[in-house]
């Protein structure tokens, strides 16, 4: 059914159980995979006198390289081919778009992220790339909530 299936993953625990989805869904369907990792620029702390946003960018950009390996190493395990793509979010394109544009360049048939299910001031503030990315899909697109599979992931 599925035969190309890009999974965004943050390092965060819901990001794990998406990418256990994605990766058992790849398994199941001999898909290839391709976790996607965006490091984000923080704009709300550039002006913050004294900051260096490069330490910010050096550790997210670290956080990503981890990932890969943690990533690529769980797909070899299970047999399913892929590579983890990385890309880095500007104040021109934002994580939700960068998404759907490797899900497009990767020509993937299905998208499978996480959702922390946030609401009132922490959705308003913090946004949802998932909601961005549901109503501008034009694949079919998996959302993992928060609350999904909590006793399956590690802390």
């Amino acid at each position: 059914m599925f035969n190309r299936i890009l999974v965004a993953i943050d390092g965060s625990r819901t990001s794990a159980r998406a990418f256990n989805a994605a990766l058992e869904l790849a398994a199941t369907h001999h898909a290839v995979l391709q976790p996607f990792y965006v490091i984000e620029e923080a704009p709300i702390y550039f002006d913050v006198p004294g900051y260096d946003p490069s330490i910010l960018r050096t550790q997210l950009a670290d956080q990503g390289a981890t990932l890969a390996a943690e990533t690529n190493a769980a797909m070899k395990q299970r047999g399913v081919e892929g590579q983890v793509a990385v890309s880095e979010a500007s104040s021109v394109e934002d994580v939700a778009e960068l998404v759907l544009k490797a899900a497009s360049a990767f020509n993937a048939d299905l998208l499978v992220m996480g959702t922390h299910g946030r609401k009132g001031f922490q959705r308003v503030i913090l946004g949802s790339v998932a909601e961005r990315c549901l109503r501008h899909a034009t694949l079919p697109v998996l959302l993992i909530p928060s609350a999904a599979g909590a006793q399956d992931v590690a802390e």
